[in-house]
């Protein structure tokens, strides 16, 4: 059995915890003061601890990742590098502790249909999904779906969606966006190596598309064909609100909601198809 906590070896043990704390305040864009009032301590008391002229409390320094919003991995980062052992422990999905939690996700994820819905990990890799995804994977090169896959990869991979993807120039400055922001909020080193891979992958031409419709700013739908015809889809992010867990942390389920009538109507279809043909 795998262990419940991440190895000592696999945290930040090199960099004094008063360095990771500043590294964090400053990509939240906070000074010392507004950490300060935030955790309701003195400016003095912060200053002193990330110069290391003064040693954190376990309580302190859980209290001040809190306010800084730093993920429960990396605050098993911080106690390590202040002599503590981790707290949050991460657990595989299929973990019997897990049970409620695995079993809640897979009822999203059949609720949802008839439309895709697809449960990811913090890199992005594919954890499971709805049998509606299987309308979006048709032409896929094969090794595309050689698991670990990682659903942006696949997204903008010349192998994968792109070339069915007629927004793909729009699709691709949104998925790129919200990676660049991952990448500033987590500094997660992984995120960061996949960001300059889809940044290599060949930009495609804005196409004026004039079947298009116009969403004002709100959404930016993804519009891709497949054996359905030309379905138009947003999507939604949902992630547990109160993990104390590493894994369900770092979970999120991608739900894709209908952009128009005739996708709504296309993907009902399907599942009506598939219905029919396990009876």
């Amino acid at each position: 059995m795998p262990p419940i906590f991440p190895s000592m070896t696999s945290l930040q043990q090199s960099r004094p915890v008063g360095e990771l704390l500043r590294g964090w305040r400053q990509r939240r864009g906070l000074s010392q003061m507004d950490l300060a009032l935030r955790a309701e301590v003195s400016t003095r008391h912060v200053s002193f601890l990330e110069t290391g002229r003064s040693q954190p409390s376990r309580d302190m320094l859980l209290h001040l990742a809190e306010e800084l919003d730093v993920p429960l991995r990396d605050r098993n980062s911080l106690l390590v590098a202040a002599g503590f052992a981790p707290v949050f422990a991460e657990r595989p999905l299929n973990d019997p502790a897990l049970n409620a939690t695995r079993e809640a996700v897979e009822l999203v994820l059949a609720g949802h249909e008839p439309y895709p819905a697809l449960a990811v990990d913090r890199h992005w890799t594919l954890v499971t999904a709805n049998r509606a995804v299987g309308v979006l994977l048709a032409d896929v090169a094969p090794e595309m779906l050689q698991p670990p896959i990682n659903v942006l990869r696949l997204s903008l991979h010349p192998d994968g969606l792109a070339p069915r993807i007629d927004n793909l120039r729009q699709w691709r400055d949104h998925v790129l966006h919200r990676l660049t922001r991952q990448v500033d909020v987590s500094a997660d080193a992984t995120l960061a190596a996949l960001l300059e891979e889809l940044r290599g992958y060949p930009v495609p031409e804005a196409v004026p598309d004039a079947n298009s419709r116009d969403f004002a700013g709100v959404v930016v739908p993804l519009r891709i064909r497949t054996s359905l015809g030309r379905l138009s889809l947003f999507s939604t992010t949902t992630v547990f609100g109160t993990p104390v867990d590493i894994t369900l942390a770092e979970l999120a389920i991608e739900s894709f909601f209908p952009a128009d009538p005739e996708t709504a109507e296309a993907l009902r279809r399907a599942a009506t198809e598939r219905a029919r043909q396990d009876t």
